[in-house]
């Protein structure tokens, strides 16, 4: 029995109120009651290379991060990182001091925004946005802000003007994530610039959510905003090895940062997790010195998965937003005489035996979001050719 006051305050937060349950933890419950695919929730369903998997054994078995790790992150995993900033963009960190590791990516959104956002503050965030951004947001009082990426011409694009008109004075900082989860969108040089102008202009902080780093395609190029002008000492840059090394329940991530930016975020960090993923966090140091040919590899796969599940979201009816990089694809259901992607998404396990996401649940708009459903392709080819398979059915 739960124990109620004679209050009616209600027991959660009234910051947290509006969230509830996840839409991913919805949607995998649906998948494994009505057995169908889960393209919803993005996990592959593979493991990563052998030889880090391997690294993590022999750490557990020689004792290496068994008991707490040190609060910033093991030293051989915090100069792995810098290695790698150092050798694909050429920034150089000091482990020591510009580098802290994260219980995933998710921790490090919010160990960030918990430190740097105020109460009464405004942080602009593209929208749609991964849903622990707004709740992080909430969370730190601040107020969110969402400019919104568009379809235009088979992609979703950001308007420059609308994020500048959405600067104003309480504006404290800004939210960007590059490539995007959901749309797959990967910013520019130009959109970047532009960006790094309008933040040094009004004097902003940045969080850069760039986690899909190397899942970049065709064309796109994958540069991180912390090397464009002005931006590297306002600027903390988000990475994970789960999206990279394909171990997303290792929960490894990690922020680089000027050491102001870095102090700070890690003074919240400390009351979040403190430290996490010990072992794991010495099998991770050894993952950036993978070759170039890992890397490739592993880019081309998701590459290829990609276009296997966009031919068949095309041949099943959808309009589909091939993504420039990240390994989820957008969907519009218009096209099949639908226009709500929440019931859409909700009947589609009994109508095709497949699961996806209704990309509203990313949106303040929920409307701009209502007719886009993404899907995961970090699954096994195999698993892709059925779920293409069943989703074909939605076209007889």
């Amino acid at each position: 029995m739960i124990c109620m006051t004679s209050s009616a305050r209600p027991l959660l937060n009234r910051r947290l109120a509006e969230f509830g349950t996840t839409i991913f933890a919805e949607m995998s419950a649906l998948a494994l009651r009505t057995g169908s695919i889960n393209l919803g929730q993005g996990f592959p369903d593979t493991d990563g290379p052998e030889e880090v998997r391997e690294a993590a054994v022999r750490a557990l078995r020689d004792g290496r991060g068994n008991q707490y790790p040190p609060g910033p992150g093991v030293p051989e995993l915090r100069t792995a990182v810098t290695a790698h900033q150092e050798r694909r963009y050429g920034l150089s960190f000091d482990p020591d001091a510009e580098v802290l590791v994260t219980a995933g990516a998710t921790e490090a959104i919010a160990a960030a925004l918990l430190a740097l956002v105020e109460p009464g503050d405004e942080v602009v965030a593209l929208e749609p946005y991964y849903d622990s951004y707004a709740a992080c947001i909430a969370m730190a009082g601040g107020t969110r802000v969402p400019v919104t990426l568009r379809p235009h011409e088979g992609s979703f694009r950001l308007d420059l003007d609308e994020l500048r008109a959405a600067v104003t004075d309480r504006t404290r900082l800004l939210l960007i994530n590059t490539p995007h989860n959901p749309t797959g969108t990967v910013l520019t040089r130009a959109e970047l610039t532009a960006i790094a102008e309008l933040a040094v202009e009004r004097d902003l902080l940045v969080v850069t959510d760039e986690v899909y780093e190397h899942l970049v395609f065709d064309e796109a190029e994958h540069l991180p905003l912390a090397t464009f002008p002005g931006m590297r000492e306002r600027t903390v840059t988000i990475g994970s090895a789960g999206k990279t090394f394909s171990f997303t329940g290792w929960k490894v991530g990690w922020i680089t940062a000027a050491p102001a930016l870095v102090s700070a975020v890690r003074s919240a960090k400390q009351f979040l997790t403190y430290v996490s993923s010990g072992p794991f966090q010495y099998a991770v140091a050894e993952a950036p010195a993978l070759p170039d040919s890992y890397f490739a590899a592993f880019r081309e796969d998701m590459r290829a998965k990609r276009d296997l599940l966009s031919a068949g979201l095309a041949e099943a009816g959808f309009e589909v937003f091939r993504p420039a990089g990240t390994y989820f694809v957008t969907t519009d259901i218009r096209p099949l005489g639908e226009s709500d992607g929440f019931a859409f998404c909700r009947a589609l396990p009994e109508r095709a035996g497949v699961v996806a996401i209704p990309n509203a649940v990313f949106y303040d708009h929920r409307e701009a979001g209502a007719p886009f459903v993404r899907f995961a392709f970090c699954k096994r080819t195999d698993v892709l050719d059925e779920a293409v398979a069943r989703l074909k059915r939605l076209a007889v």
